[in-house]
């Protein structure tokens, strides 16, 4: 058996483990919030949180200017849940193989079904966090405080976080590749997660950092994948009257491509090495 004919064999078996999968994402939400006294209302406390804790410190150094940012709590916690679903589910999907090691000694699964599962349960509980950013924008809207103008062009928020899904998977994959290899990459990952948070366009605009204008640390940011998901996301729902001055085609299309060669490479790097994780696990 050719490798390209055993390769769709592993993928094309998907649907055969299909109860397998919705077991693993149960289960994986489950333990996520095993033993809490609040469950999943974390899901909503903990962004709800984040966001008015970083608002308080961060609104009058980067929310004053009304014609960059609309709604500065809006704003952040556009860019926060997002941020927070790419690093907690390629996290988990980190951990998917080495923390199943006793399951895959004994029994045979398609070994991506643990890291699909890992992002696939973060996905969940992601979209169930946006429910925070609903109530938050009426809350807004309410009060007449910055209030954001809601159109049908919010629905083209749904684009991006579904290419994103895609990214996260792929990261996850590889991610996990080299888990099981090098365990170190789970401390290096941290700091590199916390690196993305600051060097991603999240608490602040772009807009307002001088010495990105229009030189190499600016095109970099921009280079940076979450820069274009966070900015359409938020393209979609902050400045949905105005959708097609703040919605960038060309750095979706850019996304979708980098999505495309993450997935392929992390894909082939986990199929490629599959049969070796029980050495090392």
């Amino acid at each position: 058996m050719s490798g390209k004919t055993k390769m769709k064999s592993q993928f094309g078996n998907f649907f055969k483990y299909r109860y397998l999968i919705n077991e693993l994402v149960s289960k994986n939400i489950k333990l996520q919030y095993r033993n809490s006294v609040l469950g999943m209302f974390w899901t909503f406390l903990q962004p709800l949180l984040t966001m008015i804790v970083l608002s308080v410190v961060f609104n009058n150094l980067f929310g004053r200017d009304s014609s960059k940012v609309v709604n500065y709590p809006v704003f952040l916690l556009c860019g926060r849940l997002l941020h927070e679903f790419f690093t907690s589910s390629t996290k988990r999907a980190m951990k998917s193989i080495r923390s199943r090691a006793s399951i895959i000694k004994k029994v045979y699964v398609p070994k991506y079904i643990y890291p699909l599962s890992a992002v696939i349960s973060k996905f969940i509980t992601f979209l169930i966090s946006l429910l925070v950013l609903v109530f938050v924008i009426l809350y807004f809207n309410l009060v007449n405080k910055n209030p954001i103008t809601l159109t049908p062009n919010l629905l083209w928020a749904i684009p991006p976080v579904i290419v994103l899904f895609f990214f996260s998977l792929g990261v996850g994959m590889i991610l996990a590749t080299l888990d099981v290899f090098f365990k170190d990459i789970e401390n290096i990952y941290d700091v590199f997660c916390m690196l993305l948070f600051y060097t991603t366009p999240i608490v602040y605009t772009i807009d307002r950092l001088d010495y990105a204008k229009d030189t190499l640390v600016g095109l970099l940011i921009r280079l940076n994948p979450m820069y274009g998901f966070i900015e359409m996301f938020r393209g979609a729902v902050i400045h949905g009257a105005e959708f097609y001055t703040y919605f960038n085609m060309n750095l979706f299309w850019y996304c979708c491509g980098v999505t495309v060669f993450v997935m392929v490479v992390g894909f082939t790097m986990f199929y490629k090495n599959q049969d070796k994780f029980i050495l090392h696990i």
